[in-house]
């Protein structure tokens, strides 16, 4: 009697995953802000989930989508690392390396219709020099002073091209990742009002404790979202 053989599995589908990840270059490195939520489906299920990790010594990593395959992909990352450290010749990849090196993987799971569904962010210092990059599930990659996956490539980025300057303070790195994420929060049905800001400087990476922004809700689009709107009975009244 033959032995059953189990089929190849895909992720056909993303299950649980998470919203936008925002970054900018400031004046000393690079700064980047997500929130904590994870949905399933349409369903907000997790609040605590990180998805800013830092990658070595030089690297600082966040990513929108499925986070399964996120998991896989720090795995990877974890093997890269491991085998780089294990050279001990004095030498680290910085993150234009490892956004090569996640551009490659996600164009190579696409060409086998496999892909992971993620969207990345990769930024980091060395020697000096920031870096700041994005790739996508197809491998579709660029770097830019400031980058946004998900909703807030659509929401964020209008702001940040507006804003941004190249001599960019902390504090005013901050005050601008978090009026992104603000406007994402009013606007993005799966975010959620925990939000973790992690920088890289040359110095190495810091994630910060995550805390919750200040909102206002009472603005009369939000109180009555359909007022004045196309085929609304009161509105027509």
């Amino acid at each position: 009697m033959m032995e059953s053989v189990a089929e190849t599995q895909r992720t056909m589908y993303p299950y649980v995953t998470g919203s936008s990840v925002v970054a900018i270059k400031y004046k000393d490195g690079i700064l980047m802000a997500a929130d904590m939520g994870g949905s399933y489906g349409s369903t907000l299920r997790y609040k605590s989930i990180e998805r800013l990790k830092p990658i070595g010594k030089h690297s600082l990593l966040g990513a929108s989508g499925e986070i399964s395959d996120f998991q896989e992909i720090l795995r990877y990352l974890d093997e890269l690392i491991l085998y780089d450290n294990m050279w001990d010749d004095g030498n680290s990849l910085g993150p234009k390396e490892v956004h090569n090196y996640l551009t490659q993987v996600m164009y190579n799971r696409r060409n086998k219709f496999n892909p992971l569904w993620n969207s990345l962010v990769l930024g980091g210092v060395k020697n000096g020099q920031k870096y700041l990059g994005t790739v996508n599930m197809i491998g579709i990659n660029y770097e830019d002073n400031h980058v946004a996956t998900g909703l807030g490539n659509h929401l964020a980025r209008p702001i940040l091209r507006d804003e941004w300057h190249e001599n960019l303070t902390f504090e005013d790195g901050i005050k601008l990742l978090e009026k992104c994420m603000r406007v994402l929060l009013y606007r993005d049905r799966s975010a959620v009002n925990k939000i973790q800001i992690s920088k890289i400087t040359e110095e190495g990476a810091t994630m910060f404790p995550p805390f919750s922004l200040k909102t206002n809700w009472e603005f009369s689009a939000f109180r009555n979202p359909t007022a004045d709107g196309e085929g609304n009975i009161t509105a027509s009244c």
